[in-house]
């Protein structure tokens, strides 16, 4: 079963993926340092503070997730092996339930605003704001993830397909 030259990923299109996704997570770490600090600068009104469920969950922090996986994603395009390809693989599939249940959570906070009072009424629109520019780059993530995960799973089956050959003539020389 022969692979076509299109269906293994080169070095360089690895290291754009792995870069992509490293800058991905932290453009979302600083964006959770932000509304760590926009929210932890709210004052008390009568109406309460705006906490919305994203900046509870720590949705903007799971870009660490996506750092991992983009330097996984570089270090086994660089020197792959089949363990790495396989931790590479399970870090994408990772970013990809993190980048869906983000996005989920987004957009239920961006579809239920409560009243919040006055005084932090600004910090609240301004934390939304955040918030849709977060679910913009969700897909971005999913999609990049998406796509080291089928190569990598192309080729883990080269591997084992090359591994199968060269065992067979092993076999057949005694």
């Amino acid at each position: 079963m022969a692979l076509c030259k299109c269906s293994k990923l080169s070095t360089a299109d690895g290291l754009v993926l792995g870069a992509v996704q490293i800058m991905i997570g932290i453009f979302h770490v600083l964006m959770w340092y932000f509304l760590l600090i926009l929210y932890m600068g709210q004052i008390r009104g009568v109406f309460g503070t705006y906490e919305p469920v994203t900046y509870k969950a720590g949705c903007s922090l799971w870009g660490v997730i996506f750092i991992i996986s983009g330097v996984s994603v570089i270090r086994a395009a660089r020197r792959p092996t089949p363990g790495m390809t396989m931790f590479v693989l399970i870090m994408n599939i990772s970013c990809i339930i993190a980048s869906a249940i983000a996005s989920v959570l987004t957009t239920i906070e961006l579809s239920t605003f409560n009243s919040v009072s006055y005084r932090n009424y600004g910090q609240a629109k301004l934390g939304r704001e955040v918030s849709r520019i977060l679910l913009l780059s969700y897909p971005l993530e999913i999609s990049v993830a998406l796509v080291c995960s089928v190569f990598n799973c192309i080729g883990l089956s080269h591997h084992e397909d090359t591994l199968t050959a060269v065992t067979e003539e092993i076999e057949s020389t005694f």
